[in-house]
């Protein structure tokens, strides 16, 4: 997905206390394909391995088509400003990153060196990766067959960014073809349930986590590059110039906000972009502190590495949203923590040997809390930001 801007430098220093990685080959296994419906991931002959659905899982989703159809009619919605969907179209025409995910021998080397926990769970990244980026190349795809009638440009643009997730998520299942195993795309198209969103919580949603891509596959990368030691996969290489298609996918949604003053001037949108900002920011935070031994496999304190990319998410969200989350005051972060430390109890009762209404009734009191901890970290006072006063669109890369 997409990305924007540099504003504030990026996290210098991680804690460096970290496993390192493995030099020792290991043997190479049979091939598996991986079919994930919304219980399963199905390995040949019955090796099979079950998938918790729960509410931090990668998703697809739909919207309201016709709806979409009516805010890109020009006909309709004289906001439109189409001198500034030509531009962005230009420079997805340009298609920087054409040439970019061309793989090497390094990826199989560097895959038989990962040994143990962190073997697993760098098979977990790349397949949760691999479902968001295919997620993400449905929606645009389908968006653009739907558009071409009513808005030729704005189609256009998302059957292209549909491309770049398309090309995202073939990468990525490639990288699992190093670990002997390759997700079924076909399979995951019709097995998956999918959301329903309205498009103005598209627009939010997506903005977000396109921006949200953006902070970490940079940071990432300038870790990486500082620290080349914890370079363990050849993909992070790629990082640089793969968070720049996440950054011009966010600039799209950006316009397509702007050409809907409805979504940002008034006291609902200021509510509705606080949940958004509060729904990403929790989801990532929870989901990275269930797989810590990721990070620190490339020496990344989680933590850290997660309020860093929050911190400058949100900065660049300020810049469209009316109003966003003060994760820069101390007590948010003090918030986060204790979701942490409550999840942690929550998937210990799931877990557990006891019978189901055990587990259900044990589960009632921390949902509670966890409840409790979401709607004061919404309640926070907030961040006036945003503007309808918008600067003329200028199409620019940042790294």
């Amino acid at each position: 997905m997409a990305a924007e801007m540099a504003l504030v430098k990026p996290i210098t220093k991680f804690s460096s206390s970290t496993p390192r990685i493995g030099t020792s080959r290991v043997p190479s296994t049979r091939f598996f394909t991986i079919k994930m419906s919304s219980s399963t991931v199905a390995k040949k002959k019955s090796q099979k391995q079950e998938i918790k659905e729960t509410l931090l899982t990668p998703r697809f989703y739909t919207t309201d088509f016709d709806e979409m159809e009516q805010l890109f009619n020009t006909q309709i919605n004289k906001n439109l400003n189409m001198d500034e969907f030509e531009a962005l179209l230009q420079e997805f025409k340009t298609d920087f990153n054409q040439t970019h995910f061309v793989r090497n021998k390094e990826f199989k080397e560097a895959a038989d060196k990962i040994e143990g926990p962190l073997r697993q769970i760098f098979v977990e990244f790349l397949e949760r990766s691999c479902t968001a980026e295919f997620s993400g190349f449905l929606l645009y795809k389908e968006l653009g067959r739907r558009l071409k009638k009513t808005n030729p440009v704005v189609a256009e643009i998302f059957s292209l960014m549909s491309r770049d997730e398309a090309r995202h998520a073939g990468f990525l299942n490639k990288g699992l073809s190093d670990f002997n195993l390759a997700l079924d795309l076909g399979f995951l198209t019709k097995a998956r349930k999918y959301t329903f969103f309205k498009p103005k919580f598209i627009f939010y949603a997506t903005y977000l986590s396109e921006k949200i891509g953006y902070w970490r596959y940079i940071t990432i990368y300038r870790h990486l590059k500082e620290n080349p030691e914890y370079q363990c996969y050849p993909i992070f290489k790629y990082f640089e110039n793969w968070c720049q298609d996440e950054n011009r996918h966010g600039d799209f949604f950006s316009a397509l906000m702007k050409a809907q003053p409805q979504f940002l001037n008034d006291w609902k949108a200021k509510l509705w972009a606080r949940f958004f900002c509060l729904s990403v920011y929790v989801t990532m935070y929870l989901n990275d502190c269930q797989r810590t031994a990721f990070y620190e496999g490339i020496g990344l304190d989680t933590k850290e590495f997660d309020m860093h990319v929050i911190i400058e998410t949100n900065r660049t969200t300020a810049r469209i949203f009316p109003a966003v989350l003060d994760v820069e005051n101390p007590e948010f972060k003090r918030k986060l923590d204790r979701m942490v430390e409550i999840n942690e109890q929550l998937l210990a009762v799931g877990e557990s040997d006891d019978i189901p209404l055990v587990k259900n009734l044990k589960r009632i009191p921390l949902i509670a809390s966890l409840a409790s901890e979401l709607l004061a970290a919404y309640l926070m006072k907030p961040i006036e930001s945003g503007s309808m006063d918008f600067a003329e669109f200028e199409p620019q890369v940042v790294y």
